[in-house]
């Protein structure tokens, strides 16, 4: 999720265990900055190779095996810090212990990786023995219905001085992702219902929350060479809202020009396992691969982002060139104001 999130998550699991009142500060500053440091991974890219982030973010940082090592390396830039800011005035007081400073980083740190998981981008949580990118598809990247009431406890459990309230918070972030799995299976239920109407064979099929909402979910599912995107409202009724379709992406039809030897065709495979395989090209320009599971409206197929490729390149025997990675994030009136009338 956004770091905003991620900070509050891990706040408020470690402020749960800082049972004495004068370390809730400690614990929120410690469990915040701990919850945030395993997205560190978005610094690792090169000016030459525009996929090398995608690989790398959500990868070992994210691992359920990398959590101690995590946690240790924060523990100790943080005592680090306390040492520090005890040097330089005495009138600071540095009265946590290096241990309670491991387990606040630990219990901040641990969040991280799980809370990412819940979204639908994939984490890769069994690294290095598995390179599946998990994605439970329960919460939007960004949902302020979960961030804002977490932090408002944690905020308020340090100004109360009282750990009951980060341990409301840390409950009702789970009872939250609670319902979504609840959401979950109602918008798979929804879809099938939608595949059986249409009297389709869906061979894969994802449903996924939009963006900071609940109950506006996406379906996209696969059927005779094309991806379907629908939308489903979720309320007291199911409601549909119709979408799209579009041909599924075929490297050889569609780029017939393209050296299977080529930078561009590894790269091609490299953005299709991070997409889980749901690609197709832009309606807009055919040099252009997009990431069907993303798009501003949930039953529309539009770039979010994707990679371009170059003819010239190839042309001009440059195998070794790398495709461009790009993004759109143009929002226009018209599309926030077709998506706020399908919430509300």
């Amino acid at each position: 999720m956004d770091p905003v999130s991620q900070a509050c998550f891990g706040a408020s699991l470690s402020q749960s265990f800082a049972n004495d009142k004068s370390k809730q500060l400690s614990a929120l500053l410690i469990g915040a900055l701990a919850g945030m440091s395993a997205d560190l991974d978005v610094l690792i890219r090169s000016p030459d190779d525009p996929l090398l982030f995608l690989e790398y973010h959500r990868q070992f940082t994210h691992s359920l095996v990398f959590i101690p090592v995590g946690a240790l390396l924060c523990a100790l830039v943080f005592h680090l810090i306390v040492v520090a800011a005890g040097r330089i005035s005495r009138s600071v007081k540095t009265n946590i212990s290096f241990p309670e400073i491991t387990l606040f980083s630990f219990l901040g740190y641990a969040t991280h990786a799980l809370l990412d998981s819940c979204t639908s981008y994939g984490t890769q949580l069994y690294w290095p023995f598995s390179d599946v990118r998990v994605a439970w598809n329960i919460v939007s990247v960004v949902d302020p219905l979960f961030t804002l009431p977490v932090a408002f406890l944690i905020l308020l459990a340090v100004f109360r001085q009282h750990v009951r309230y980060a341990r409301l918070a840390f409950a009702y972030a789970l009872v939250f992702l609670s319902v979504g799995v609840i959401q979950h299976h109602r918008a798979e239920k929804a879809a099938y219902t939608l595949v059986q109407q249409r009297h389709h064979q869906a061979e894969r099929m994802r449903v996924k929350p939009s963006f900071a909402n609940r109950h506006v979910w996406k379906i996209i599912y696969e059927y005779n060479d094309r991806y379907y995107v629908d939308a489903v409202k979720l309320l007291w009724n199911t409601e549909y809202i119709p979408g799209t379709s579009i041909r599924k992406l075929n490297v050889k039809r569609d780029f017939p020009w393209l050296p299977a030897n080529s930078q561009q065709a590894k790269d091609i495979e490299r953005f299709r396992r991070f997409s889980n395989n749901f690609l197709a090209l832009s309606t807009q320009n055919p040099d252009i691969i997009i990431d069907v599971r993303y798009s501003f409206l949930p039953n529309r197929i539009n770039l979010m982002w994707g990679i371009e490729l170059n003819k010239e390149n190839i042309d001009d025997n440059k195998l070794e060139a790398h495709v461009e990675f790009i993004t759109n994030s143009d929002l226009d009136a018209k599309t926030r104001k077709m998506f706020v009338e399908m919430l509300f």
